[in-house]
């Protein structure tokens, strides 16, 4: 079974993920595509932006309430009708449960779905630095497919091509998206976390201005995503399911 899918990924929490994930989807659907929204986690306010990105409900891919199992189920029953799903990871990518295994983390959630990873780094104040950041979570966890890097809060055009070249010289990685530090597109937060979608009176000019910045010339070092490349990294994706897995069957989640 294959799905085009991607996972978007942070550093740490406040990295950027969600006006990433929330650029990507508002970019796909206005290039034409049905795009599917996805959360780590229990999570219930980022599902409410990615509905209004997407025009589809989001749905949480929970393990550690649900199990893999049901995880992996819900995906390929709301995953089937998309042409692209796009899932938003939780806190970092290595963050979980506990402090020596990946259980309910972003990474096991990406292994579970066989699923390409690009990693959201806060490049602000960073330059040379942000290669051995990105070069630790490269290898961390061999089995995680890290398959590029998105860069949030670039302060400027010379910026980005410093932090850009070193992320590639050292890691090989590509880095296939920038967003310029811009107020115009920060999601306002409070003390549980963002604000949630109904309450955010700016959401759609928000959504907007993600949307053009998202569909600028990366190549020139200006704010932009690669989306052309990125369609392709989540189109070639390998066989959802690598290995035998039990049934498939949703199970009712239980504390």
């Amino acid at each position: 079974m294959k799905f085009p899918r991607v996972v978007i990924a942070g550093t740490q929490s406040g990295a950027g993920k969600t006006s990433v994930t929330l650029a990507l989807m508002a970019a796909f659907r206005a290039a034409g595509l049905t795009v599917q929204g996805f959360k780590v986690g229990p999570d219930y306010i980022d599902p409410s932006y990615h509905a209004v990105a997407t025009g589809r409900p989001s749905h949480n891919l929970d393990v550690w309430m649900c199990g893999p199992e049901t995880a992996q189920a819900l995906f390929v029953q709301k995953a089937r009708s998309a042409e692209l799903s796009i899932i938003e990871g939780v806190m970092g990518l290595y963050d979980g449960f506990g402090s020596q295994d990946d259980l309910a983390s972003t990474a096991q959630m990406a292994k579970l779905l066989n699923a390409p990873v690009l990693l959201v780094l806060n490049a602000q104040s960073l330059s040379r630095s942000a290669a051995a950041i990105v070069k630790g979570f490269q290898t961390f966890d061999p089995e995680v497919k890290i398959a590029g890097v998105i860069l949030n809060k670039v302060g400027s055009a010379r910026h980005l091509q410093l932090v850009e070249e070193s992320v590639r010289y050292y890691t090989g990685l590509p880095v296939l998206g920038a967003l310029f530090r811009d107020a115009k597109v920060e999601i306002p937060e409070r003390h549980l976390g963002l604000m949630t979608a109904s309450e955010n009176k700016e959401l759609s000019q928000c959504l907007a201005n993600l949307r053009v910045l998202s569909s600028g010339n990366l190549g020139a070092h200006e704010s932009g995503f690669s989306l052309e490349a990125i369609r392709r990294l989540a189109m070639e994706a390998g066989d959802l399911f690598p290995r035998a897995l039990p049934s498939l069957a949703i199970k009712k989640c239980s504390n």
